[in-house]
């Protein structure tokens, strides 16, 4: 099976992933097969050759057993991670900036710590499932819309935000994107930015804007079939182009969290942005 995908962090280029060779099943469907054979059973290992242009990796990933203690405790979709930075500002002035990876519990923690400003990085964010991109806009809009789904007939669907579910509607916010950022990610970051919720800093986003629906053949094997299509609030498709960010980084600037308050504290750095302007259009 061969899946074009955001690539890993550093790299550059979409990323193919193959499994070795899948044992046959006489029960199976070919399409069932590779199904079963991609998730693998419990203490079981499926084996990965990753292709990034000329360049090849070996992977191996383990199906690790799954007991009471590891589901009530180990298991996170979206693993928080949180950064204050406090940037000197005029005078006796300070600013202090809460630089996100994952949201709720890290918008509480640091208003506590006197945060007032925030910046959310959806950098090599490839997704994860499309309600989780939905439920993470509602907490940062207000109101409005937050993706159409269109199909050849115009817009089927409308996914909203009411203000229900804000608790960071207010504070100043940027959106930190690469082509590393897909799926419900650039939804996430197309609602922010059509919404005028925040200013998104980076690269042109990977594109992937299309829903499919996989038809099983009579020979095993499946067709995908393109159904219908993200929009934006500002009715742009998402798919092969992406979100287009407001404004650029340097070159330099890190994609790890413990390197991204030492760019903005230091003025004479190549990575630096100037926090009085970052915030504002």
């Amino acid at each position: 099976m061969s899946v074009s995908q955001p690539s890993p962090r550093k790299l550059r280029t979409p990323t193919d992933i193959k499994f070795q060779p899948i044992p046959e099943s006489p029960n199976e469907s070919k399409l069932q097969e590779l199904k079963r054979y991609g998730r693998g059973t419990e203490g079981s290992t499926v084996k990965l050759d990753i292709h990034s242009g000329p360049e090849i990796k070996q992977m191996a990933l383990r199906q690790e057993p799954l007991n009471d203690l590891f589901r009530e405790k180990k298991i996170t979709l979206n693993p928080v991670k949180l950064r204050l930075c406090e940037v000197p500002g005029q005078g006796n002035d300070s600013s202090r900036i809460g630089y996100i990876r994952a949201v709720r519990d890290a918008i509480e923690s640091l208003r506590r710590s006197g945060v007032k400003s925030f910046v959310l990085d959806l950098r090599d964010n490839s997704g994860g499932l499309f309600a989780e991109g939905i439920e993470t806009a509602k907490i940062w809009l207000e109101k409005g819309v937050i993706v159409y789904i269109c199909d050849s007939r115009g817009v089927r669907d409308i996914y909203e935000a009411d203000g229900s579910n804000a608790i960071a509607a207010s504070e100043p916010l940027i959106v930190l994107v690469n082509r590393g950022t897909a799926s419900a990610s650039e939804i996430l970051a197309g609602a922010l930015k059509d919404n005028k919720r925040a200013v998104l800093y980076g690269e042109p986003t990977f594109g992937k804007g299309k829903i499919q629906s996989v038809f099983e053949l009579s020979d095993g094997s499946g067709l995908a079939v393109t159904v219908a299509r993200y929009e934006t609030p500002g009715h742009t498709d998402i798919d092969k182009v992406g979100i287009i960010p407001d404004r650029t980084l340097p070159p330099s600037f890190p994609l790890d969290e413990d390197s991204f308050c030492s760019c903005l504290k230091d003025p004479a750095s190549a990575c630096n942005l100037d926090t009085a302007a970052i915030f504002s259009r």
